[in-house]
């Protein structure tokens, strides 16, 4: 089980082989399921799939594809309209009809990943356009932990 506080800004993982708590980014737009708003999803979530074993720490992903790039500051100047996501993706999928799964509310079709950042020293506060953001040696700590259909309960 992954439990993410919105309030906290941390993420714990109570996993097999791991117990811990990472500092993490959630969305500048706050709680909130509904598409194009911003904001992270609250309620029950599974792992639906994981995305990017074997890159390299800083690889970067666009549409969930690796690029071949590593994330450098030089990089991230040449590029700053990209929203980072590096190392690893936790891609969820909501398990509530209603709240975040299906229709406008779907987190999945929303694109709500766990993923790392090029913006480390603003873990622990809010900043995110939707996305559970991670330093990228935490995601991909996590990663090696985690297996599809993993439980991930996100409250206030």
């Amino acid at each position: 089980m992954l439990r993410v506080s919105l309030a906290r800004q941390s993420l714990r993982a109570e996993l097999p082989g791991l117990v811990a708590d990472y500092p993490i980014s959630t969305a500048l737009a706050g709680p909130g399921e509904q598409r194009d708003s911003g904001c992270t999803p609250r309620g029950r979530h599974r792992v639906r799939a994981l995305i990017g074993a074997g890159q390299p720490a800083g690889a970067v992903f666009i549409g969930r594809r690796p690029t071949g790039e590593i994330y450098t500051p030089a990089l991230g100047a040449a590029h700053p309209e990209r929203d980072w996501i590096l190392s690893r993706i936790l891609w969820l999928g909501g398990l509530e009809p209603g709240r975040n799964r299906y229709g406008r509310v779907d987190s999945q079709s929303r694109y709500i990943y766990i993923h790392g950042t090029n913006e480390e020293a603003r873990l622990g506060e809010p900043v995110s356009h939707g996305c559970i953001r991670m330093a990228n040696a935490d995601v991909i700590a996590l990663f090696a932990h985690v297996a599809p259909n993993t439980e991930v309960w996100i409250d206030d």
